[in-house]
């Protein structure tokens, strides 16, 4: 299986970009966020037409989750189903062929002064509650998206300066670890050990990607039976070399499950 995630920052603006790349790599899934559509106007039908079956879940101008796949996916769900708030454009999940597939746009946080910060941290030990509940460590599980953490140092081009930064504040880090504890193996990580790997780079940057200046905050886990089965994984700069590209590009993992 060769499954990708990418946040698209607007499936409608990056439709053409999303194709190019589904036709070039014909991958078995790919995961979008932040489509930024309410459902009836979400592109469909040239998705479909690309030979892929598709779900998801949307809203005006944010968030946003969308999965695509060859085969059709299974006991879809949207949200976290706890006494919180569902949030069912950042949670997508399903089953395709064996694998369970959870694919989250986790909370950016604004500011570590901002409320949204706490919602932030909160969002992991939901989502850690989440996993306890529907899936096992001993299952085919892939959690993948947008996560908002640089989980290390060799994570973001200019760490030393990132203290107070929400993608990269110790407590954001450390809630992030606790979801990693119950049993996920960072799968990109196994294939590239190496530092400067990036999948976001910020617009406000000139000539970010040329001078990999970047962060990595995209995700592929994955349970330890699939993780030990992973045959590759990379990221794409391609598509954000495009005209009017995302602000992140695509991470892709292939898994023998």
């Amino acid at each position: 299986m060769i499954i990708a995630t990418f946040n698209v920052n607007s499936i409608r603006s990056r439709l053409e970009i999303v194709l190019e790349w589904l036709r070039e790599r014909q991958p078995d899934v790919l995961c979008l966020q932040e489509t930024k559509v309410v459902d009836e106007l979400f592109p469909a039908e040239p998705l479909r037409a690309a030979g892929y079956h598709v779900v998801f879940r949307g809203q005006k101008a944010y968030n946003g989750v969308a999965l695509l796949s060859r085969q059709p996916a299974a006991e879809v769900r949207f949200g976290l189903d706890d006494d919180g708030p569902a949030d069912e454009t950042r949670l997508l999940a399903a089953r395709v062929g064996g694998v369970q597939i959870v694919n989250t746009y986790v909370p950016q946080g604004r500011d570590i002064e901002d409320p949204m910060f706490q919602y932030k941290l909160q969002w992991f030990a939901r989502l850690n509650r989440y996993f306890e509940r529907h899936c096992t460590p001993r299952g085919k599980v892939v959690w993948l998206g947008d996560f908002n953490i640089a989980p290390a140092a060799m994570d973001v081009h200019n760490a030393e300066r990132q203290a107070n930064h929400v993608c990269y504040h110790a407590d954001a880090r450390a809630a992030f670890a606790r979801v990693m504890d119950w049993g996920f193996t960072d799968v990109f990580r196994r294939h590239h050990p190496e530092p400067g790997q990036y999948t976001f780079f910020d617009y406000r940057q000139r000539d970010s990607v040329r001078m990999n200046q970047g962060w990595r905050v995209d995700h592929i886990m994955a349970t330890r039976s699939v993780a030990n089965g992973s045959v590759s994984a990379g990221i794409d700069l391609g598509p954000r070399l495009k005209p009017s590209p995302s602000d992140h590009t695509v991470l892709w993992a292939e898994l023998d499950v």
